[in-house]
């Protein structure tokens, strides 16, 4: 009951958040600070390089609705390292257009999540250490590990409530509704989720200070 109890009221308080953003987006003129288009990205990353682009398919942009999206995978051939990058710039939200989250695109096609939970990660150019989401998925012996957060002004965001809730901050102070996921995505060898997450963890690291240059703040 008390589980319940503590659910529900979490629910309203998402359902009262996300009226108050949708009030506050649509009846005010908003602010869409200028973002460069994320092909100018760095292919060059620290010891990571981009190995190959993406053209994201019409049908994921549809369901996506994001302004800007890249999709590239980059190496470190000195660790013999692999990691795949996904960015999606929003410059507003406010005709609807929101992150999804990954929890709820990479399960299907026989993936399914074997963890899940948020990790810290000490980054360049940042007072403390950013808190992420780490989510594994597998199907049948292949795994893939996946890091991901939500990055707005000034902010490093994992879960998806506290996003709605600084959506109406910034929308109330700002006059902006603009976010970005950026998600990582590491296969995991011989079911070693440990060096797959400090692979992970080092991509950030290295592309994190790109990140702040590209995205808006």
């Amino acid at each position: 009951m008390i589980l319940r109890a503590k659910y529900a009221g979490l629910l309203t308080i998402v359902l009262v958040v996300q009226g108050g953003a949708y009030y506050e987006i649509r009846s005010r003129s908003e602010l869409t600070p200028p973002a460069p288009p994320l092909s100018l990205f760095p292919a060059q990353l620290g010891g990571w390089q981009m190995a190959k682009g993406y053209t994201i398919d019409k049908e994921v942009q549809d369901v996506l609705r994001a302004d800007d999206t890249l999709s590239r995978d980059y190496v470190n051939l000195a660790a013999t390292a692999k990691a795949s990058l996904l960015i999606a710039f929003f410059k507003t939200q406010r005709y609807g257009q929101a992150p999804h989250s990954p929890k709820n695109c990479l399960p299907g096609a026989g993936w399914e999540p074997t963890e899940s939970g948020t990790i810290r990660i000490a980054v360049p150019e940042w007072q403390e250490p950013i808190v992420v989401n780490r989510y594994v998925v597998a199907h049948g012996e292949d795994k893939v590990l996946a890091i991901y957060w939500y990055q707005g002004r000034h902010r490093v965001i994992a879960s998806e409530y506290w996003s709605k809730f600084w959506l109406v901050m910034d929308a109330i102070r700002y006059r902006r509704s603009d976010t970005s996921l950026v998600r990582v995505m590491v296969p995991v060898r011989d079911n070693d989720t440990d060096t797959a997450t400090k692979t992970g963890v080092a991509f950030v690291q290295s592309l994190f200070p790109a990140l702040l240059k590209q995205l808006p703040n």
